[in-house]
């Protein structure tokens, strides 16, 4: 896909709607109001102006610590409008969290709402760059409100005269092996995604009503809930509050989705919600879409024959901004994650960086023009990641030979019993078929001998109880995917470790 050299991202996603007469049409639904794509438009205008009211050039960075608002769309769009890069920061983390991704961000603003303020006030004063903090939806205190402040604001501003090669934003991985790595992406790349997976492979458009778990923060989120349906002109459903299977239903049936996006244990835990089913969900759903992980293909199966609408489980990362290897429309295989989406490349690679061949397992690399040029201020790890237009995904999966990829688990998380390699993520499969398992995870320990054996660490279901449990796990296991992979031993849990976007942190199970 061809951009012109001089193109600013908003006039796609922003502006071009307002040309095409959908100035009145809803734009974003919050729980407590609704914004219109004219009226959106506006407020970038207006934020651009704040922006540069206070200082706040092109190229400088601001932090957005917001949650999913109306005015989360407004604050990115109006500071990629004036040229400046939002850094959209997780909602879900502690102070000494914060205080690492803010000191790495460097923002000449903060846009934060008001609950979110206590958690970051000790820090502030650490800020050195920091001009200004603007506070959404509460009590400002000693800083600007800014609600108020763009109320002053004019709705006429000049945009941008940005490079489609510049850096448009920033977003931050989910920490699932360590703390978040700032991941620069360019203008091209939103409608990039939003071309190659969101109308190439679910054919969004202008008629769907779209609802995402996952929060615009999250690289899965911010295509599910604005770039998608902002590049065909939808309508997004946002939702504040943490995404329990209570919850979701209640806003599906309300809001009447077209189209669903989860991750794999919040289908699990709908499943398991005691009124799961149609009456209490959207009657317009025509799809529904994972990733984060990998979809088990029993949570796959159940929530077809229940809702008879399939689930397009895909793989994604924040490198890549969004999803490059999916299952599709009328091209479902669970147990799988489908095939490469259009525009993206893969190859498979064993320990010495040679192909392997259909059926041997090996780490997944992508190639595609949304893959970012680096980590901000990660050198070494930007070496190891980014390979020339090859991605390291960390990934290890295999290809069979109808060219479906089958998940493995992490690099750092395989690991061999008997000399064999074994997949956490299949162990994991197995374990969920069964009816008390809601969620499982598997990793490695040395036996007394110093043998790597597998561990499974299992959340039951509601009703269910240990009794028993733990020699008939280990014989579905073994009865299911093979004698030698099935865990020596088993603990059962009430929660395990996740980061804030829903990926299990077995780096922490290991210890």
């Amino acid at each position: 896909m061809d951009y012109p050299r001089q193109y600013n991202a908003v006039t796609d996603f922003v502006d071009r709607h307002l040309k095409q007469g959908r100035s009145d049409k809803a734009a974003f639904i919050d729980p407590e109001s609704s914004i219109s794509y004219g009226e959106l438009a506006a407020n970038t205008h207006r934020v651009a102006n704040l922006l540069r009211q206070h200082g706040i050039e092109a190229e400088n960075r601001i932090a957005l610590l917001a949650h999913d608002t109306v005015s989360w769309p407004a604050i990115f769009w109006g500071a990629i409008r004036a040229g400046v890069i939002p850094a959209a920061i997780n909602t879900l983390l502690s102070t000494e969290q914060y205080r690492y991704i803010l000191q790495d961000t460097r923002p000449r603003a903060l846009f934060i709402s008001a609950a979110l303020l206590p958690l970051v006030e000790p820090i502030l004063p650490g800020l050195k760059q920091l001009k200004q903090v603007f506070v959404i939806s509460g009590e400002a205190g000693d800083h600007v409100d800014f609600t108020e402040a763009m109320s002053k604001q004019s709705e006429q501003s000049d945009t941008a005269d940005t490079c489609c090669d510049d850096v448009a934003f920033w977003l931050y991985s989910s920490g699932s092996t360590g703390m978040p790595k700032a991941v620069p992406h360019v203008h091209s790349s939103l409608m990039e995604t939003a071309r190659l997976f969101g109308q190439g492979i679910l054919s969004i458009r202008e008629d769907d009503v779209v609802f995402s778990a996952a929060k615009l923060f999250f690289a899965y989120g911010l295509g599910n809930s604005m770039s998608f349906p902002m590049s065909v002109g939808a309508t997004t459903i946002l939702w504040t509050a943490r995404p329990t299977p209570d919850v979701i239903f209640e806003i599906m049936k309300k809001h009447q989705p077209t189209i669903f996006y989860g991750v794999p244990t919040l289908y699990a835990a709908m499943l398991s919600f005691p009124e799961c089913g149609p009456a209490i969900s959207s009657e317009r759903l025509r799809l529904c879409v994972s990733a984060g992980e990998a979809l088990p293909k029993d949570v796959g199966d159940r929530w077809q024959s229940i809702f008879s609408v399939d689930i397009i489980d895909g793989v994604g990362s924040t490198e890549l901004l969004h999803i490059f290897l999916s299952n599709k429309p009328g091209d479902v295989v669970y147990g799988t994650s489908g095939k490469a989406v259009p525009g993206y490349e893969l190859r498979l690679i064993d320990e010495n960086n040679e192909a392997v061949n259909d059926d041997e397992i090996g780490e997944l690399l992508v190639k595609g023009n949304t893959t970012a040029n680096g980590y901000w201020n990660q050198r070494q790890k930007s070496r190891s990641t980014f390979e020339g237009e090859w991605a390291r995904t960390g990934d290890k999966y295999i290809r069979d030979k109808d060219g479906y990829y089958h998940y493995c688990g992490r690099t750092d998380d395989m690991f061999k019993v008997s000399g064999i390699w074994v997949s956490p993520f299949e162990v994991e499969s197995a374990l969920i078929g069964h009816d008390a398992v809601l969620e499982a995870a598997v990793v490695g320990y040395e036996d007394e001998e110093g043998l790597t054996k597998p561990r499974a660490f299992v959340i039951l279901n509601d009703g269910f109880d240990e009794a028993g449990l733990y020699d008939e796990l280990k014989e579905q296991v073994k009865n299911q995917i093979g004698k030698w992979k099935y865990p020596r031993q088993i603990e059962f849990v009430k929660e395990l470790p996740k980061t804030a976007t829903g990926k299990i942190q077995r780096f922490k199970l290991k210890q």
